[in-house]
């Protein structure tokens, strides 16, 4: 008996739940068919009667097939101790799945679940509304005479050391997200997040120097560090494939008005009389989204996909019911995706379990796009601007006011251009955005400092008393030099900002995914740490030159683009589409084939035989071979 069979015939019975309450046949079928699967995907789980010899083994071709051989008696006799009324009745826990009555799971579930996904996607990412709180609650803050005079004038790398603390806790969270994702799940560990998130805004507020600073900005930045590589993992899993990039693109623009938002509330603070009232004020508002992202989170379910992944069916089967179709077990969306979840699921389980399953048999390739896209957002020197645009404007001659509204009309257009990429974003492939995105990004650097170089004057006492900016340029230069920053960020916003979030969360497979898209967010937050770090120093000492930097730094990230990232958009996540990246094309995934076979079925009345036919078309886990390693 394969596998295909038996996940053909589950699907048929989706396809006529009614069947449930006419025939013990039909239910004897569906048994059998779970129990087989079930058998299968948790042969290398911790369970006493499946549990390998020792933590090496691999399931070989053989013992697979085995698995798959075993007598449809023995799935009787499991079956035949449920009570035969519970069974007809439809009182068994999977009947309860198909029929429409959500199982109970362990956290939450007296709370009423939102299906919506654009709601759902609201309500996650403002995970990333706290990243953007927390970016812009120094932007505006730094530039203040309270903070100045409070903290000593930090300069040159003390500086440099409060604003990367962020980005030193987000590594220590991106590398704890995904094994608290792969254990609790993905919303759950977004409530775990949230924790640090409380502490380190206490500390904010009652800082009395610069080490409680930078610790309450590390424990945020544990925050930053979960919920940035979990956020786009979970809206990833509950997307259809035709609108993934959308979805993705919602935490974006929530990252983004929470640096407008925290920018304004800052600019606004800084008014308020005396020597602390005014910083503290504006980190103490940082509670208010943390407070509404932990009243939204039980409302949300979890991921579909991490239900399949830790073997609980029937929540599976039900949530994505629920999400992709209103509940409607007979739609053929939701029929496809299921198999294919399982399919792919069971295939990769022969893989190595151990870190060696992000390089084996051409993974590598997976991880090195995942790390790359994320380390060359923040090797852009788009982050120059997000964090350090005031110092850019006090350059060009801007000053109190003005130069602070100046920097805030960035952020709105951040969110205007970003916004816009919403429509477009799954039209567009992701290629061509990343390519030309990071080529004309390095036109600006060059532009800015070009013109810098050429026209500064030297201040060494610091323009308007800020040690950090020493060059000051007047005139058409200064102008150019504002407008070519506002494109930069436009161009940001159209491009690099959402893309390669979307593409980090589309690259990996289903058993790699909460892991990969860690080691990706390790990858943004490592150089981000380093480019926070250091920024105020390049200032000081290689001044105009750091422009330049960043613009070969563009193209080179242009060039990788180019040469090693397939095309993903509108393909199943975790593609894999050849050595030749530059060939690839923006496609359908075969997902879409499916979903037709079943509805021209449905329409004929052969749903049956076509669930056998798009089983046929995956490879069963008896066609994977794997090395045992």
């Amino acid at each position: 008996m394969q596998v295909g069979v038996s996940v053909g015939t589950f699907s048929a019975v989706l396809l006529h739940p009614t069947s449930f309450k006419d025939s013990w046949q039909t239910s004897y079928i569906l048994i059998e068919s779970m129990w087989i699967r079930c058998h299968l995907i948790r042969r290398r789980q911790n369970c006493p009667s499946h549990q390998p010899n020792s933590e090496k083994e691999v399931c070989t071709n053989e013992s697979l097939q085995e698995s798959v051989a075993m007598p449809l008696a023995q799935g009787l006799s499991a079956a035949s101790h449920l009570p035969r009324q519970s069974m007809h009745n439809g009182c068994g826990e999977l009947h309860k799945a198909l029929c429409g009555e959500p199982p109970a799971v362990e956290m939450f579930s007296k709370f009423p679940k939102i299906y919506n996904v654009y709601f759902l996607a609201c309500i996650a990412t403002m995970g990333g509304m706290l990243f953007g709180f927390d970016i812009s609650s120094m932007s505006a803050i730094i530039s203040t005479d309270q903070y100045i005079e409070y903290f000593d004038n930090p300069a040159g790398v003390v500086q440099g050391a409060i604003g990367a603390a962020l980005a030193a806790g987000s590594v220590v969270g991106s590398i704890i997200a995904g094994p608290v994702s792969d254990k609790f799940g993905r919303r759950d560990a977004l409530v775990f997040a949230c924790s640090f998130w409380i502490i380190g805004t206490v500390l904010q507020i009652a800082v009395n120097g610069r080490g409680m600073l930078i610790a309450g900005r590390v424990l945020n930045g544990i925050t930053v560090g979960i919920t940035s590589s979990q956020v786009p993992v979970y809206l990833a899993e509950i997307s259809k494939h035709s609108q993934r990039g959308a979805i993705i693109i919602i935490q974006q623009l929530a990252i983004e008005w929470g640096i407008l938002i925290m920018f304004f509330i800052g600019y606004g603070c800084s008014f308020i009389p005396g020597e602390t009232a005014s910083f503290r004020t504006a980190w103490g508002m940082q509670l208010v989204p943390c407070v509404l992202f932990l009243i939204g989170l039980p409302f949300l379910p979890e991921s579909p996909r991490w239900f399949a992944k830790v073997d609980r069916t029937e929540e599976a089967i039900f949530t994505l019911a629920k999400i992709q179709a209103d509940g409607d077990l007979t739609d053929p969306y939701v029929i496809a995706e299921y198999e294919e979840i399982i399919t792919v699921l069971t295939a990769e389980r022969l893989a190595p379990r151990s870190w060696r399953k992000f390089v084996y048999n051409g993974m590598w390739r997976r991880t090195l796009a995942g790390f790359s896209v994320q380390a060359w957002q923040q090797l852009s020197g788009a982050n120059v601007m997000t964090y350090y645009v005031v110092y850019i404007f006090a350059m060009a001659g801007l000053q109190g006011n003005i130069k602070l509204i100046s920097s805030g009309v960035q952020y709105a257009l951040f969110i205007i251009f970003s916004s816009i990429m919403f429509f477009f974003v799954d039209k567009i492939g992701r290629r061509t955005l990343l390519v030309w995105g990071a080529i004309t990004m390095g036109i600006c650097h060059f532009v800015v400092g070009g013109l810098l170089g050429a026209n500064y004057t030297y201040v060494p006492e610091g323009v308007q008393g800020d040690k950090n900016v020493v060059m000051l340029v007047r005139g058409a230069p200064a102008n150019t030099v504002i407008a070519f920053s506002y494109l930069l960020i436009i161009i940001y916003a159209l491009t690099l900002a959402p893309i390669c979030w979307v593409y980090a969360a589309e690259v990996w497979s289903l058993e790699t995914r909460a892991w990969g898209m860690g080691i990706a967010a390790i990858g943004n937050w490592l150089f981000n740490f380093a480019i926070g770090l250091f920024i105020p120093p390049a200032f000081l000492n290689i001044k105009w030159g750091l422009f330049i930097v960043f613009g070969v730094l563009c193209l080179l990230a242009a060039a990788q683009f180019f040469l090693t990232y397939p095309e993903a958009s509108c393909h199943a996540i975790g593609f894999d589409q050849g050595p030749y990246a530059w060939k690839t094309k923006k496609g359908s995934a075969h997902l879409d084939e499916d979903v037709n076979a079943i509805s021209t079925a449905q329409a004929k009345g052969e749903a049956r035989a076509s669930i056998e036919r798009i089983a046929e078309k995956h490879k069963s886990v008896s066609d994977v071979k794997t090395e045992n390693v």
